[in-house]
């Protein structure tokens, strides 16, 4: 299984999740979310095989969400304009994501990515 890690090397919880990598020794291609920022077609794709909706892909506590007052603005979006936004600028993103053919996960959850990767 080819695993691709997306994630800002500052952020602390990217940090542990690329250390549970490591340390699990999960093989995996790494790529630096604000240097390489996800598109609009990869978002669109990942979105749609995690199951989940655009809005579970905002990092909604980065400060770009805050100064950028997403939550007021966020409901009133499509999921086309909220991927559009994402795909915009990595900071926005939730991270860090992992995505292979099968499944995508976003945020570090020590179980859930054990679930997964096992």
């Amino acid at each position: 299984m080819e695993v691709l890690f997306i994630w800002y090397p500052k952020c602390t919880t990217c940090q542990k999740a690329k250390k549970y990598l490591d340390d699990n020794n999960i093989k995996y291609i790494e790529r630096h979310i604000v240097e390489n920022n996800p598109t609009i077609k990869e978002l669109t794709k990942w979105i749609k095989i995690s199951g989940k909706e655009a809005n579970k892909f905002f990092n909604t506590s980065g400060m770009l969400y805050r100064q950028m007052e997403l939550k007021k603005k966020l409901p009133n979006m499509s999921e086309e304009e909220k991927i559009a936004l994402l795909a915009s600028d990595g900071m926005l993103v939730k991270r860090p994501i992992i995505v292979t053919d099968k499944f995508v996960l976003n945020g570090f959850k020590e179980k859930e990515w054990q679930e997964y990767l096992k």
